[in-house]
């Protein structure tokens, strides 16, 4: 286990709003406010044709090759996840989404583009007094979180 502590600093609500793609908007924002890091919650509604990874392929083979699934129609959703600069300084979200439809349920990570159905909603906290950051890993190829 590694571990670095943070202070609690803003606290944003945020709407999404309809077509727009999740992570790219958060980012988005992120730079616009200054923000380097942060953990969110997320809930409303993920729109037809939005990608989840889902998992790899086969659970320990290298290179991780990651699958793709992608929502046949509008899915209600629900989120947490964090936002941490990658080595190149740029805000990187990493959040995981279950998404439900009638009695199916999906769950992945939205780097791929979830795409906003009307309305998503965001409680966004800034994290303050860490240097934590994102940063490549020759194992396994991903860049991590180094606390």
């Amino acid at each position: 286990m590694k571990y670095s502590e943070a202070k609690q600093g803003r606290v944003f609500i945020i709407r999404l709003e309809d077509g727009d793609i999740f992570h790219e908007e958060i980012e988005r924002f992120a730079r616009e406010k200054g923000i380097e890091r942060a953990y969110m919650n997320v809930v409303g509604g993920a729109d037809k044709e939005s990608r989840l990874v889902v998992g790899p392929e086969e659970s320990r083979a290298f290179p991780v090759n990651p699958m793709e699934h992608e929502l046949y129609d509008a899915h209600e959703i629900v989120g947490t996840g964090t936002l941490f600069p990658d080595d190149t300084g740029a805000p990187v979200v990493h959040l995981h989404m279950a998404c439900g439809r009638e009695e199916n349920t999906v769950t992945g990570c939205v780097r791929n583009g979830v795409k906003v159905w009307h309305v998503m909603e965001v409680i966004l906290v800034e994290l303050l007094g860490s240097e934590a950051r994102r940063l490549p890993d020759k194992a396994t190829g991903f860049k991590l979180l180094v606390p």
